[in-house]
């Protein structure tokens, strides 16, 4: 997607992106950044209740996060859609993708503007076992991003997709493509933040938060190479595919 879509026309109605990502991606910061703006309020994964209560999944802090959100995924839905603070004017909502499970209605999804957050399934692995002793390959939630990008492309609306590579080498020019895309002004506070914890992150944060915590700004991009092995390197085998239909399919900004 060289360019990717049209930027849309500047608009003054509410703006309520959500941006899709799987786990252990830059999905924290790139929270952060949004809600460095003065006109941004964010939510933290707000599917994560339901989520663990109709999976069953076992996640670190598990009973915090069930009594913190709706444990059903209509109310937690709906409280998406509410009217925005006075002087607010973009809503952004950090999501991931294998919070949607099979038989939840995804009506909702095409009224948001819709961004998709990728990173290599290798990082993401290596990454996600730093908190968890196991991971599977729909704890990534690459399959999951796939079908939301076809049934969106479907649609008329194929979600831009970010790589989490591009986007550290580039910052401040995909941020500013997403601004204009959504018809609002960039602003440079996008680029950095103050250290610590949020009263917006999740009741999670402390098992899952700690580099983001500690972070003023994007980290400078390095390549990683991880030394997988066995059950681990399956994982991030069995997701590269998924990974790879969409890395083929990733905003490449023009050169300057």
């Amino acid at each position: 997607m060289t360019g990717g879509p049209r930027p849309s026309a500047g608009t003054r109605e509410p703006v309520r992106l959500a941006v899709w990502s799987g786990p252990r991606n830059i999905s924290t910061a790139m929270m952060r950044a949004w809600e460095n703006r003065q006109d941004t309020v964010v939510v933290d994964e707000p599917l994560y209740a339901h989520y663990l209560a109709a999976s069953g999944v076992d996640h670190p802090g598990r009973d915090d996060v069930l009594a913190a959100q709706p444990n059903d995924w209509e109310s937690a839905v709906a409280g998406l859609f509410e009217p925005l603070p006075t002087g607010v004017r973009i809503h952004y909502q950090k999501h991931m993708t294998h919070h949607l499970l099979p038989g939840m209605d995804r009506a909702w999804i095409p009224r948001l503007r819709n961004v998709m957050l990728i990173r290599d399934p290798a990082e993401v692995v290596a990454s996600y076992l730093r908190s968890r002793a196991t991971v599977e390959p729909s704890d990534i939630g690459l399959r999951q991003q796939v079908e939301l990008y076809e049934m969106l492309s479907a649609l008329g609306a194929p979600p831009p997709i970010l790589d989490a590579g591009d986007f550290l080498r580039d910052p401040q020019g995909h941020l500013r493509w997403v601004c204009e895309w959504i018809g609002v002004d960039f602003t440079r506070r996008m680029l950095s933040w103050p250290a610590g914890g949020r009263d917006t992150d999740g009741v999670w944060a402390p098992y899952w938060y700690a580099t983001v915590r500690r972070s003023t700004g994007f980290e400078p991009w390095q390549p990683k190479v991880p030394d997988l092995r066995g059950p681990a390197a399956r994982v991030a085998d069995a997701c590269r595919p998924e990974f790879e239909r969409l890395y083929e399919a990733r905003l490449v900004l023009n050169p300057a």
